[in-house]
């Protein structure tokens, strides 16, 4: 079953009207996208996803709340391409949720947990080339290390990146829990029960394979252009890695440039192209938490198009 977190709290941010067109980054199994095909009478819903079992799923689903939409299957790092294909330049709302959904998680074999045995896979898109399989058996210790350490925030990087390179000179790495036991083995038990560097290392891998923070920084100025005014986006994060991008970029088109600060004239171009919904991140609320522990690390952040 797929919950879809915060679910109310992001679509009425992005206030949708009946005959607007909306894009949902993040189809995923059309939990927020049902939500907003629910309110658009002649508007129209254009969805992303790169997991073709999501899009089947959702395709379903979502015909039978309404024929308007499409489906497109791409990163939504191609978004304005993609929209710009479709003879759309201008949106009234972009939905992002960045988690992964729970079929993913929970469908061993797409290897994302840390917790079933499955070949070491994480590829979102099943047609890409690179997988946590090559990752962890290609990559040197440094790189290792360094990805590690950036995107799983883990302090004994080093120590469990020497450990793997050690390891794959008999034979490679192939399976999840085969990285588990090197994980394990590498900080020792008792580090390991206490603060579960597995969590962080996978997150790592995830991050890496699917190139998600890179494609955050990308499409969120992308999507703030494609915003008509009073256009809106809602943003659900769920780790803070993703969250500082997230505040960072929405901080940045949301100020005046240095350079013009006081002034009494700032040239249009040097005017808050946004401004901030929510300064603080909306959390999930207490009925949701003890609904759905997955909620637990999620951050919603809305802005709207000036």
């Amino acid at each position: 079953m797929h919950y879809s977190v915060m679910l109310s709290e992001a679509i009425e941010g992005l206030n949708v009207k009946k005959d607007g067109i909306y894009v949902d980054g993040t189809l995923g199994y059309a939990g927020h996208s049902s939500e907003i095909l629910k309110r658009l009478k002649r508007g129209f819903l254009f969805a992303f996803d790169q997991d073709k079992e999501a899009i089947t799923y959702s395709e379903k689903k979502l015909s039978e709340i309404s024929l308007n939409f499409k489906i497109i299957h791409s990163n939504f790092k191609n978004l304005k391409e993609k929209l710009h294909d479709e003879g759309v330049d201008k949106v009234d709302g972009i939905m992002f949720d960045l988690g992964l959904s729970s079929p993913q998680i929970d469908d061993a074999s797409r290897g994302f947990s840390f917790m079933n045995e499955a070949k070491l896979d994480m590829r979102m898109n099943k047609e890409a080339k690179k997988s946590a399989y090559d990752i962890i058996n290609n990559y040197s210790k440094e790189e290792l290390a360094k990805i590690f350490f950036e995107y799983g925030e883990e302090k004994m990087s080093n120590v469990i990146a020497r450990k793997i390179v050690d390891y794959r000179k008999n034979k490679p790495i192939e399976t999840t829990t085969e990285l588990v036991e090197i994980i394990k083995s590498s900080v020792g038990a008792n580090y390991f029960f206490k603060s579960h560097p597995e969590r962080e290392i996978f997150q790592a891998i995830r991050i890496e394979v699917n190139d998600e923070l890179k494609v955050l920084e990308e499409v969120l100025p992308d999507a703030i252009d494609l915003l008509k005014k009073g256009g809106r986006i809602s943003v659900i994060t769920f780790h803070s890695l993703e969250d500082r991008i997230v505040k960072k970029i929405f901080k940045k088109y949301s100020e005046v440039d240095e350079v013009f600060k006081g002034m009494p004239d700032i040239p249009i171009a040097y005017q808050p192209k946004i401004k901030l919904i929510n300064k603080k991140p909306i959390l999930p609320s207490e009925k949701e938490l003890s609904e759905n522990s997955r909620s637990k690390s999620a951050k919603l952040r809305i802005i709207e198009r000036l």
